[in-house]
């Protein structure tokens, strides 16, 4: 069987060599197209998910690594609607290794046996991780460097860490039902994990589009993503501070320069906290996700514990909508919210979601975000 671009590029083929070489470059509006309604060449009608922080190490790790139902008990009453989704794209908020000792002067270390936590990705359907983010490092380099290799083993893609910078800046190449999917992961969380020249870590770089580091680097991994030509380009950004229930002005400026230079989806992350959604140029902007599945103290006034599944849904052609459907954090397993919970996540993303004019509709328990041009 021929390997799929998928195949190809999470295994580190030729196709990722041809990707760095113009990693250099600076992405311009210009080489991007932008035109609204966005198109897909693709008569199916598609769902690709996408959630906030999964983080299978510290206690989820602890309690679901020994137990042989772990890979699917971690998804609770969410994996029969993960599983027929056509591709899914998750922050992977730990590192995958049994090797490294926690990073001396961190609070929080985040760590997850691959024996378990890479076939919950899989039972899961995750087509593609996005790496770039504060925890990738918490075990050193050697865990940080064998996290890309086990997802690549298992045929799951990533984005956003690897053995040098041009590594981490890297996009990775997703064929999901047949569409090819770029994906760029990116981060303004911990400067000190930062990948250098000769050393390994994450793709780092200001987020603001004003910064010359960020509109070389960023910049870069935008061209070199468009020169492969993918049929969709998601940047997924970990990025901001914790417990802010709003993006700033910067995230927006660089949210909006992201779709100015090609990318069709933004998927961000980091907050912990679910917050708006605007539509750009008919592109959804999810500013944060909030987190999926975690062991994270539930902070007062914020409930961290909630979230949704984004679906982003193609039909006829082109970029239809976001499906979201609610979901609650029940401590290491993540499930269905209803009743009050469904309430709540749906009001409070609505009055999040009001400054960018975005018009969201009620869909049962959850919500559809139309993406028009109009917006």
């Amino acid at each position: 069987m021929a390997p799929t671009r998928r195949t190809v590029l999470a295994s580190g083929g030729p196709a990722l060599g041809s990707l760095t070489a113009v990693s250099g470059c600076l992405g311009t509006a210009g080489d991007a197209d932008v035109s609204c309604p966005p198109s897909v060449p693709t008569d199916e009608a598609l769902g690709i998910g996408f959630v906030g922080d999964v983080m299978l190490g510290r206690s989820v790790d602890e309690r679901w690594r020994d137990d042989p139902n772990g890979p699917t008990a971690v998804w609770g009453s969410m994996l029969d609607r993960l599983q027929p989704l056509d591709g899914l794209v998750v922050n992977l908020e730990c590192c995958l290794s049994d090797r490294g000792e926690p990073r001396p002067g961190r609070t929080f270390h985040f760590r997850a046996s691959p024996g378990w936590a890479v076939p919950a990705l899989n039972r899961a359907g995750v087509s593609c991780v996005g790496l770039a983010n504060n925890h990738l490092l918490d075990f050193g380099p050697a865990a940080l460097t064998d996290t890309p290799a086990h997802l690549a083993d298992s045929g799951i893609a990533a984005a956003g860490a690897g053995v040098d910078r041009a590594t981490a800046f890297e996009p990775a190449l997703v064929d999901i039902a047949g569409l090819s999917v770029a994906v760029v992961s990116v981060t303004d969380q911990s400067p000190s994990y930062a990948a250098d020249d000769d050393n390994p870590g994450t793709a780092y770089a200001p987020l603001d589009p004003n910064h010359p580091l960020t509109r070389r680097r960023v910049g870069g991994a935008l061209a070199a993503a468009r020169d492969a030509d993918p049929d969709l380009l998601v940047v997924t950004a970990h990025w901001g501070p914790n417990w802010v229930t709003e993006p700033d002005e910067t995230q927006q400026a660089f949210a909006r320069w992201l779709v100015d230079n090609g990318a069709d989806v933004v998927h961000g992350h980091s907050a912990h906290v679910i917050q708006g959604i605007e539509v750009y140029r008919g592109r959804p902007i999810m500013y944060d996700t909030g987190n999926f599945v975690d062991d994270y103290a539930i902070k007062d006034g914020y409930r961290n514990d909630r979230s949704f599944l984004f679906e982003l849904r193609v039909e006829n052609g082109r970029l239809a909508a976001l499906e979201l459907t609610p979901v609650e954090n029940a401590y290491t397993e993540v499930r269905r919210a209803d009743g009050a919970e469904a309430e709540w996540l749906r009001e409070t993303l609505r009055a999040r979601s009001r400054p960018f004019g975005t018009a969201i509709e009620r869909d049962g328990l959850g919500l559809r975000v139309p993406l028009t041009c109009q917006q």
